[in-house]
């Protein structure tokens, strides 16, 4: 389970690169499909930014985070920091919706992929926890 885990995390690293890239770049990017999906606008967007630091980056390293706990098999913070990336996404997803109106095509991956990667983790730790009390 914990590679599996990481090879997710390391396509949520890919995902998250990918929207870094748009968000240093002015040219017309390849997920600016029509007037409600545009990467562009969202990576650009005063949203894509907390404290100086792109939203993309942030994910960069929190999925770096999470390959790295489930490689030396830290269930419990692994768990806890997939939760805490899902809560972090859903908040952009939220603010993609209501505020911006526009959906990034890489921000939907990376909800999927981190929605996947704390279901995981739960069955993992909750696999872990169930097999101690049945010893």
């Amino acid at each position: 389970m914990r590679y599996l885990i990481c090879v997710l995390a390391l396509a949520g690293v890919i995902v998250a690169g990918l929207a870094l890239r748009v968000h240093y770049s002015t040219d017309t990017e390849p997920c600016d499909i029509n007037a409600k999906w545009d990467c562009g606008i969202v990576n650009h967007s005063d949203f894509a930014v907390i404290y100086h630091m792109p939203v993309a980056a942030i994910g960069i390293l929190g999925y770096l985070a999470l390959a790295t706990l489930a490689l030396f098999n830290r269930r419990g913070w692994v768990l806890l920091g997939t939760f805490v990336g899902l809560l972090f996404s859903l908040r952009l997803t939220w603010l993609e919706k209501h505020i911006l109106q526009v959906w990034c095509l890489y921000c939907v991956i990376s909800q999927a992929i981190i929605g996947f990667l704390a279901i995981l983790a739960l069955v993992w730790w909750w696999t872990e926890r169930h097999i101690q009390t049945e010893d």
